[in-house]
């Protein structure tokens, strides 16, 4: 791999936000690229800001801050209005459950209604964020192997794994 991959994820507390950052960074050690995560939030445990920040690279990363992302994945509202002009050349994937985006944006927006692909196929909304995790693992195609993130995100969630399984293939099938 060469280059540089800059992804930020941010929504609210009890979204998934760092589970997904832990599972991209988790399966790029794996396929022997490297990688660095920041994760910042509010004070709050649920409900309050959270952000996780993602480089993967073919070579040592020179810093772990995101400020060009090639991926945002806005899973609030919030999250979109503070992050969306961080994104030039990138793409911003959110959820139209929680926010209606800036189309005037010159960035490609795609809209992955999670949440209620969540509780329609798998009975509840907490399996939004492996669907986010899918549809992003497809759009790195090429850089991360689906297999490689599903193993990931099996070691960092640790509950619900057949759901969650169904939920990152549910994602990835979407794209």
């Amino acid at each position: 791999m060469a280059g540089r991959i800059e992804v930020l994820i941010s929504g609210f507390g009890g979204q998934g936000v760092v589970r997904i950052g832990q599972s991209l960074s988790l399966a790029a050690v794996y396929q022997g690229l490297h990688t660095t995560m920041l994760i910042s939030h509010g004070t709050e445990t649920r409900g309050g800001y959270v952000r996780s920040q993602v480089v993967i690279a073919g070579e040592p990363v020179d810093s772990p801050v995101v400020e060009r992302p090639d991926y945002f994945c806005a899973l609030s509202s919030a999250a979109y209005n503070r992050f969306k002009h961080l994104v030039r050349d990138g793409l911003i994937l959110y959820d139209p459950g929680y926010l209606e985006p800036d189309l005037s944006l010159p960035v490609r927006h795609i809209a992955l209604p999670a949440r209620d692909l969540a509780v329609k196929n798998l009975g509840r909304e907490i399996f939004a964020n492996a669907i986010f995790l899918g549809a992003l693992t497809r759009l790195m195609a090429g850089v991360l192997e689906p297999e490689v993130v599903r193993k990931a995100m099996l070691e960092r969630i640790r509950v619900f794994g057949e759901e969650n399984v169904k939920a990152l293939n549910l994602g990835y099938s979407l794209l």
